[in-house]
């Protein structure tokens, strides 16, 4: 095509050296300001330098919108390349690979550029072997706001007066590692900025004013990767995440940019193709970002045009390997080759007609400009108009090449939802098994009850509505931002369904008066369990206003902030005195008092108390989060509950004291029965129940502790309504008779851990997840470890949830199982697994395969990055939260049961020896 035979010259390379420094989290407004008013004043106080810059003229400010996934490398990514990444690029974050996409850095390389790197060690992953020196450092360790800043500039001076290099790399991480600490408004902040705006000084004072010597003419670009929201988190797609700077020393500019806001926005992307025609390289390849035309203010017309002629002929080269169907390369050639016509006229019709229009008429109102600047007859109107139409092509192929990003193979993606729609039917499959089989053996056990039909009650049908209510709001926006709201409707309405069941009186019903007793008795119980459920249900609700839209209301988490830190670690201990007292009044409820239960009671005291230590000493002041003794605290926490809970699963199996059941008892008295006695040492189901029992409080007291260590403080009071959440569920469930679905109790349990996560300031964008929070106890930064932590603090409440299944399943009337005459280690794991395992497999596996069919049918919305795509990195790792739980849940009953049945039969085995 004839585009590739034009000379890409025609625009002198500006400067001769660049020097990239890259404040990492740095918001634009800090800089900039919002809205056409400058920054606040303490901001601006805070790089004095910088501003007096961009006053005089001697700097150019931009707020670069960023795209989302706002976190570090794919934004570095889009800087270079002008290339807008994968939302998976959220995962690859963690575990950088190398670039291989075209980029300046590669450009430079092969014009025979030298290239030092001072920072972030992300760059040293995305181009290793690129840079001559280096000295990188871990961005994710955000304890460290001091050393991680000291490390780049310590360096800093000896670069500058080498002149061994042209492309300087500084990326400092202790702003973005204030924000994750401290939020915006930390008092580390005005600090922080001074020393970025210190270290600009510093290099414009000693390369850009002395820019006449042997070095050359050195630019100075600020960027940063993202902003942060007010809890300085990242990730998402608001406008304070999105608000990132660019900001140009040692060009010439006689106008304060930050004045303007509607000539100082552009996009991120944009960068990589504004250096690469300042320094005379090629575009890379697949840039969509458009020339920032600010920057070329010095530049003669000629040379402006010719900007953004190169930038309209990349993306036009990119356009046509997309659309196949493109058909204008042959006018094009013609337009510039053949006649002049004057480009003019309206541009609609397909996109292609549309696009092939606009870079028509760009390029033949060019071409007419050259034409009459030859014959002396130029004008400033046909200047305007040339600009003009080139901006208006970019504009629209930028915007239409970005959302092409989206675009993958169909049929992929549909051999993927067939996969996921079969492991869906298989599991809806087991469970309905099952509940035949399940519910057959219940009717016959409560044949001569009164009570025993198995009727379709209206909470089964609110349970099963949930699921299609669940998939619907998946395909609009505006709902999966607002989840929370979904769950919180859902929850309520299921308390408000059972509490109806059970005030239902039991009066007029046949029976003797012991048994209207009983009954009145479990009513009462189960209606205050109900009343108890649905206070911390509306409590929880208005801890934290969550979701996107309406975090600026007020709740109770900032209104308890408000009273400062003191309030905040009051409410703390009190929260773990809470816990530690309801911890051992459920425990102390086992059956068997045994010297057991007062060992594990002892653990869960020593537990209990090392956590409120961290709380009182470490907790008060974030500045201590990086302290020595704070960590090895923690890291003795750690050591503490997990030896615990492993040596507890463990032992108490073997440790369980064996009973001698009354099945027993008759068969010594009158061996009537051939089963009862097999059933005796096949079926341990007292001792299993109660190891169930004291396991599964275990779990949850344990990780209830690890929550309140590792969340946020303001989160502790929330820990502690789950906590009792669950257990009054379990009350509730233990006073229910065996007619009462276990489906329905486990879909509820399920449906309380999804509220829950988001009681506690989860929503489904990327910037509520707390960073900050999974180094806790990490004296260096370990990605496999913190990755760990920051997965048990954001999943909390559903794993806290799961793990309560292990109690569930010790708290449940199964006495019907035995008298069942096949009764076997299989048969047995059926019935007591099988729904506290399959049914939330079986609701994640609906909404993972619907929510991936709304994703492929959303793949080209105007959302898609910002919220479709987070919203699937949720359920994908809520999938492996709910597998993870399973698993736990299932091993543990597996292998208490084994072993007790093994000591039992032992027992059985000596005991026939005797005799």
């Amino acid at each position: 095509m004839c585009f590739y035979i034009q000379d890409l010259s025609g625009i002198p390379p500006l400067f001769d050296r660049l020097i990239l420094m890259v404040i990492d989290g740095l918001p634009a407004e800090f800089v900039l300001g919002k809205d056409g008013q400058p920054p606040r004043k303490d901001l601006m106080d805070a790089m004095p330098y910088t501003q007096s810059l961009l006053s005089s003229g001697m700097a150019i400010g931009y707020h670069a919108k960023a795209a989302p996934p706002t976190v570090t490398m794919p934004r570095l990514k889009a800087m270079v390349s002008g290339a807008i990444g994968g939302f998976l690029d959220v995962a690859f974050n963690f575990n950088t690979q190398a670039l291989l996409d075209d980029n300046l850095l590669g450009q430079f390389l092969r014009i025979g550029w030298k290239m030092v790197m001072l920072g972030d060690e992300t760059w040293l992953k995305l181009f290793p072997g690129l840079f001559v020196r280096h000295d990188g450092v871990s961005s994710f360790f955000v304890k460290d706001t001091v050393q991680v800043d000291q490390n780049v500039t310590r360096h800093l001076g000896n670069e500058l007066s080498r002149d061994d290099w042209n492309l300087l790399v500084l990326h400092y991480l202790g702003l973005d590692h204030v924000g994750h600490i401290g939020g915006r408004s930390s008092s580390l902040m005005g600090p922080k900025l001074l020393e970025m705006d210190e270290v600009v000084k510093m290099i414009h004072l000693s390369t850009i004013q002395a820019h006449d010597h042997d070095q050359g003419r050195t630019l100075l670009v600020v960027v940063s990767d993202h902003g942060m929201t007010e809890s300085g988190n990242h990730g998402g797609s608001s406008y304070e995440e999105t608000d990132s700077l660019a900001l140009f020393i040692g060009l010439k500019n006689q106008v304060s940019h930050y004045l303007s806001p509607t000539h100082n926005s552009v996009l991120q992307v944009d960068i990589a193709p504004t250096l690469a025609l300042l320094y005379g390289v090629p575009i890379p390849k697949n840039n969509v970002g458009v020339v920032i035309s600010g920057t070329f203010d010095s530049s003669t017309d000629d040379q402006q045009l010719r900007a953004l002629e190169l930038n309209s002929w990349q993306l036009y080269r990119l356009v046509e390997a997309q659309l196949s169907g493109l058909s204008c390369g042959d006018f094009a050639c013609r337009g510039f080759f053949g006649d002049l016509a004057s480009g003019s006229g309206e541009c609609s019709g397909s996109i292609e007609e549309t696009l092939c229009c606009l870079f028509m008429n760009a390029a033949n109102l060019h071409n007419s400009w050259k034409y009459k600047k030859e014959k002396g007859s130029e004008s400033r109107d046909d200047y305007r108009s040339t600009i003009a139409a080139y901006h208006e092509f970019l504009k629209t192929a930028s915007e239409w090449l970005s959302r092409r990003v989206t675009d993958k193979p169909v049929s992929l993606h549909a051999s993927g939802v067939v996969a996921m729609a079969v492991s869906c039917l298989i599991f809806l499959g087991l469970i309905t098994c099952i509940s035949r089989e399940v519910y057959t053996g219940e009717k016959q056990h409560l044949s001569n009850s009164s009570n025993s039909k198995m009727t379709w009650c209206l909470e089964e049908g609110f349970i099963l509505g949930v699921v299609l209510i669940l998939v619907m709001s998946m395909g609009s926006s505006s709902m999966i931002e607002e989840e929370q709201y979904i769950w919180n409707f859902v929850i309520c309405t299921l308390y408000l369904l059972l509490l109806r069941k059970a005030v239902q009186s039991p009066s007029g019903r046949s029976g003797s008066a012991l048994l209207l007793k009983a009954q009145n008795r479990r009513s009462d119980v189960q209606v205050c369990a109900i009343l108890l459920l649905l206070i911390s249900a509306r409590i929880l609700r208005g801890w934290h206003q969550g979701g996107v839209n309406w975090t600026h209301l007020p709740d109770i988490s900032k209104w308890l902030e408000q009273g400062g830190s003191n309030t905040i670690r009051l409410v703390q201990l009190t929260s773990g005195l809470l816990m530690m007292s309801l911890g051992l009044f459920a425990l102390f409820l086992f059956v068997s008092k045994t010297k057991l239960v007062q060992v594990v009671g002892f653990f869960f005291l020593i537990s209990g108390f090392l956590v409120l230590w961290h709380i009182m000493e470490y907790q008060d002041n974030a500045l201590v989060s990086s302290n020595y003794r704070a960590t090895l605290l923690a890291q003795i926490i750690y050591a503490t509950l997990g030896i615990g809970t492993v040596g507890t699963v463990i032992a108490l199996p073997w440790l369980m004291p064996i009973q001698i059941s009354s099945a027993c008892s008759k068969h010594k008295t009158n061996s009537s029965t051939s089963v009862s006695f097999d059933i005796q040492y096949k079926f341990p189901l007292v001792e299993l129940r109660d190891s169930s029992y004291l396991i599964g409080l275990v779990y949850m007291l344990c990780w209830c502790l690890l929550q309140l260590l590792l969340q946020q403080p303001i989160n502790s009071m929330p820990i502690f309504l789950l906590l009792m959440q669950i257990l009054t569920n379990m009350l509730y469930c233990s006073y229910n008779r065996p007619q009462n679905k276990e489906w329905l109790e486990v879909a509820l349990l399920y449906y309380m851990g999804m509220a829950g996560h988001f009681a506690l300031g989860n929503s489904n964008t990327l910037a509520t997840i707390d960073v900050a929070g999974a180094f806790i106890g990490l004296s260096s930064h370990s990605t496999l470890l913190s990755g760990i932590l920051m997965f048990i603090i954001t999943y909390a409440s559903p794993m806290l949830v799961l793990l309560s299944m292990v109690m569930y399943i010790s708290v449940k009337d199964t006495s019907y199982l035995a008298t069942s005459q096949n009764v076997d280690l299989g048969h047995f794991m059926k019935m007591m697994l099988a729904f506290p395992c399959l049914v939330p497999l079986g609701l994640n596996s609906i909404l993972l395969t619907a929510y991936t069919i709304v994703l492929l049918l959303m793949r080209n919305h105007l959302f898609v990055w910002s919220v479709f795509s987070p919203k699937y990195l949720y359920v994908c790792a809520t999938t492996v939260c709910i597998y993870i739980g399973v698993f736990v849940v299932a091993a543990t009953e597996i292998y208490t049961y084994m072993v007790l049945a093994f000591r039992r039969k032992l027992q059985v085995s000596i005991g026939n020896g005797v005799l």
